[in-house]
This record gives C-alpha cells, structure tokens and sequence, in this order.
C-alpha cells in the first residue's frame, strides 16, 4: 500500500524522523524491541545481525532525525516505523513511493499509518520538516491545496 515504504531498494536504509526530541538510548531501545534485533550506535558493522542507527538532531516539528542501517530487508518499512511509533508513543514519518518530495507516510502512535505531505527545508544540521497535512487523495493521488 505504500510502495517505498514496504520493501526498501536500498538493501537495508531507512531514513526517519519523529515528533519529538528523544534520546538515541530511547530509540535504540525501541528499534531493539519492537524489531527483536540488536541495535547499535553508527560505527563499525556489528556481528551477529545487529542493525545501525544514527539518531540526531533538528529544529521542525520532526527534530529527531533516525537512520537505520542493515535493516531487515524481509519487513516492510512502514510495518516497522508503525511498531517503533507505538513504543515511543510518537508519530514517525518515513518516504512513500512517490515521485513528491512532500509526501510522506506517517506512522501514528496508535499504530496506524497515513499518507501526509510535509513541508521540509534543508538546513546545516539536516532536513527541517514542518506543516503537515493530511494527502487528500485528489485525482492524482495528491493535491496541493491553492496558495
């Protein structure tokens, strides 16, 4: 249902940003459990199948900033980000399959999942995203609302 999202090309990146400023032990601790793996800092490649998870800063209503390596390729992205968010009791959103840079899918604390489209600037310390809005689904999959 949401392309990008359920089987990732990259062989194992996810790229991910959460609605509140959490610690990297916290999200450590959620990847670990709701993905029953090993998870580390960013640095040299685990043994025994952990996975790599740099976690950093922004300003936006996003400012935590999650990138996963080595990630399982036979879960479906969004599966993972939904199970995450319910853990952190925040909402994550993560690419979808389109070709709109601002549209993204979001993983709600309640384990749902929804497409938004998100406004982002890039800045020194990373992608700022702000404003998001619900996809309405328009003729085209998506429409932007008349400025």
């Amino acid at each position: 249902m949401f392309g990008m999202a359920d089987m990732d090309p990259t062989g194992g990146l996810w790229n991910w940003a959460a609605s509140s400023s959490l610690s990297e032990e916290r999200v450590h601790s959620a990847l670990a459990g709701a993905l029953e793996r090993s998870v580390v800092p960013l640095g040299p490649e685990p043994a025994g199948g952990a996975m790599l998870c740099d976690v950093y800063h922004v300003g936006g209503d996003f400012p935590t900033l999650i990138d996963v390596y080595l990630a399982p390729e036979d879960l479906a992205e969004a599966t993972a980000a939904s199970a995450v968010a319910v853990r952190l009791e925040v909402e994550i959103i993560l690419p979808d399959d389109t070709l709109d840079p601002t549209r993204y899918v979001l993983a709600r604390p309640d384990g749902s999942l929804g497409l938004v489209h998100v406004d982002e600037v890039e800045t020194d310390d990373g992608p700022e995203r702000r404003n998001v809005r619900s996809c309405d689904g328009g003729p085209t999959g998506c429409e932007r609302p008349a400025a």
